[in-house]
């Protein structure tokens, strides 16, 4: 058995010649197909200790790169107590989508349901593929480049939370983030953060 991760990465690359080695200032990484996924992740399981799937993510590179999504996947060694870096670059820009590794790590289901619903990578082989966070029928990714941070106004598809809030449009995810205080304000329980981006709020201020 190769100890990770210098030497798992080594023994990839000869089990595994289309994988790369990746740049990466902190733990070693590999690029690898994303048809490969399944296979590279189950040989790291099994064959080099990297027994727990610790996160499932994507990039969002912008539009007009290609490719222009990358699911980055972050393996941990029980045994060795090092981190790996596995990266796969999605072929359709237009229809992004790669394996699913729930079959290898049950804990997988969320994360990947999560990055679903952020980014719009499909999973193929995902036993319940559905949103995790916004509702069904959502019609945006908003961890994607393009979506603004201050949200887009979007109907509500609960009547009766429409009724309690008094509004029928939402900027949905909530207007918000990265969350800065003002110059001073040190006690945070005291002094709520406001967000860089109040452009929502200032829209709605504005009278009619």
């Amino acid at each position: 058995m190769p100890a990770p991760a210098a030497d798992a990465t080594t023994a990839l690359r000869e089990k595994f010649p289309q994988a790369t080695v990746r740049a990466s200032l902190d733990h070693p990484a590999v690029n690898i197909p994303a048809a490969d996924v399944s296979t590279v992740l189950k040989y790291l399981r099994d064959e080099a200790a990297f027994d727990m799937l610790v996160d499932v993510t994507a990039i969002d590179w912008a539009e007009g790169v290609s490719p222009r999504f990358t699911m980055v996947y972050h393996l941990l060694s029980t045994t060795y107590h090092t981190y790996l870096r596995v990266a796969a670059d999605c072929v359709n820009d237009a229809e992004p989508s790669v394996p699913s590794v729930v079959s290898l790590w049950p804990g997988a289901n969320w994360h990947e349901r999560e990055t679903y619903d952020m980014f719009g990578i499909k999973f193929e082989g995902h036993p319940d593929l559905r949103r995790i966070l916004m509702w069904d029928g959502y019609p945006h990714f908003p961890l994607r480049k393009e979506f603004p941070l201050a949200g887009i106004e979007t109907p509500l598809p609960d009547a009766e939370v429409s009724a309690e809030t008094g509004a029928n449009l939402i900027a949905a995810p909530m207007m918000g983030g990265p969350f800065v205080a003002a110059p001073g304000e040190i006690n945070m329980t005291d002094a709520e953060p406001r967000a860089k981006d109040e452009s929502w709020t200032e829209k709605r201020e504005k009278p009619e």
